[in-house]
């Protein structure tokens, strides 16, 4: 069941304005990001797609799915695509002591330096919250930490599963504009709806004139 809306109004970005909920851009430009892989089942297939369109994008890769397929990790990247943490184990930060939550995105990162490294090169630190939930001293502390908190403008609800794939592709098509940042998820949970949703709307878009790229902000 849906708890958010699929456009973030207005009132949330001006409540957290040091959290970036999309991009000023006057140029056609769409801002796509993959929460909760690297996923075997799906990753590779969601890389495959982008390539088609020449799109890039931003994976939010959970620290303890790079561990299990590190391969799949390293190919997001050797792709051109950019990195962001999405905590070690998707904890939720309003249930999580802020102690705690740091510890867990710290084993995170670490990881993804590590894999980074590897393959000599280095990006900024974006972080995106599992479920959007952070205690504004979480999120404090982060960027203290020198993190960019990473929220969204759209969200196509892939991971919902009563919704139909119809609904999910017009979640995105109705709401997304230039500079808007939107939300899908590389895991098998939301594998069907992404999978018919994420062609069709790099289709539509590369028609409209678009380009799809990273979040270097």
């Amino acid at each position: 069941m849906k708890i958010a809306p699929i456009k973030t109004p207005l009132v949330a970005k001006k409540l957290f304005p040091n959290y970036i909920w999309d991009v000023s851009t006057k140029n056609k430009e769409l801002y796509l990001t993959f929460d909760d892989g690297p996923t075997p089942e799906i990753t590779t297939w969601t890389l495959e797609t982008l390539k088609a369109y020449n799109a890039k994008a931003t994976f939010f890769c959970i620290g303890s799915n790079i561990e299990k397929y590190p391969a799949i990790f390293r190919d997001i990247l050797s792709q051109g695509h950019l990195i962001g943490n999405h905590t070690q184990h998707h904890v939720k930060g309003w249930k999580t002591k802020t102690k705690d939550y740091l510890i867990d995105i710290d084993k995170a990162q670490s990881i993804i330096d590590q894999q980074i490294k590897t393959l000599n090169t280095s990006h900024d630190k974006l972080f995106r919250p599992p479920y959007g939930q952070i205690k504004p001293q979480q999120g404090k502390k982060l960027i203290e930490l020198g993190y960019k908190i990473i929220m969204w403008d759209v969200l196509s609800f892939d991971w919902e599963q009563d919704i139909s794939e119809e609904k999910c592709l017009e979640n995105v098509i109705s709401k997304a504009k230039k500079g808007s940042i939107i939300v899908f998820h590389d895991s098998v949970k939301a594998s069907k709806n992404m999978k018919y949703t994420l062609p069709k709307v790099l289709e539509v878009f590369s028609k409209k004139g678009f380009e799809f790229k990273t979040l270097d902000v």
